[in-house]
């Protein structure tokens, strides 16, 4: 019988939307800072977050004119590694604490499923620009994980996905009238 790893199985799952992940990055090196770091007690240097009240609103979310593309990416790539010692030297049902008086526990289950939702969703929101740019789909190099169809096919789809929202819309409007 295999025994589960379940520590492994959730890492491929954080390292996959990492490497997925295009855009976004300065934010998600001061998620993971703070997560993987301040929660559990091994603090790294990384980008302030505007949500805890570190920096001005948004400040993590955009590249200032003094910041690099390599500097940002530099600084994602040695937090990711600060994250993943963590998670090597931490139990799953480790505890850690949010900052501030009355902070909430997490555990580092909690936390890494938490980082793989949020790193998920922030690589789909550049996919999405990276579509709307230069076309490309799919995770994997060549689409491999995408429906077959060229250009025109993609095109097609998307109308006829479309039209169907249109008509659910035009359907559930007008059962949603009052008599």
């Amino acid at each position: 019988m295999i025994s589960p790893d379940y520590k492994a199985d959730l890492r491929v799952f954080l390292q996959d939307s990492r490497d997925a992940l295009l855009g976004l990055v300065k934010h998600l090196a001061g998620v993971e800072a703070f997560y993987f770091g301040t929660v559990f007690g091994r603090p790294v240097d990384g980008p302030a977050l505007w949500i805890a009240g570190d920096a001005e609103p948004n400040a993590d979310l955009w590249a200032t004119p003094d910041e690099t593309r390599e500097q940002i990416v530099g600084d994602y790539r040695r937090i990711c590694a600060h994250s993943d010692a963590t998670i090597e030297a931490l139990p799953l049902d480790a505890v850690g604490r949010m900052p501030g008086e009355g902070g909430a526990q997490l555990t580092l289950h909690r936390t890494l499923v938490h980082m793989t939702y949020e790193t998920s969703r922030h690589a789909g929101h550049a996919d999405v620009v990276r579509e709307i740019i230069d076309g490309t789909v799919g995770q994997r190099a060549g689409g491999t994980n995408m429906a077959p169809g060229d250009a025109s096919w993609w095109a097609q789809h998307r109308d006829r996905v479309e039209q169907a929202a249109k008509e659910a819309e035009r359907l559930n409007s007008g059962a949603n009238r009052a008599p």
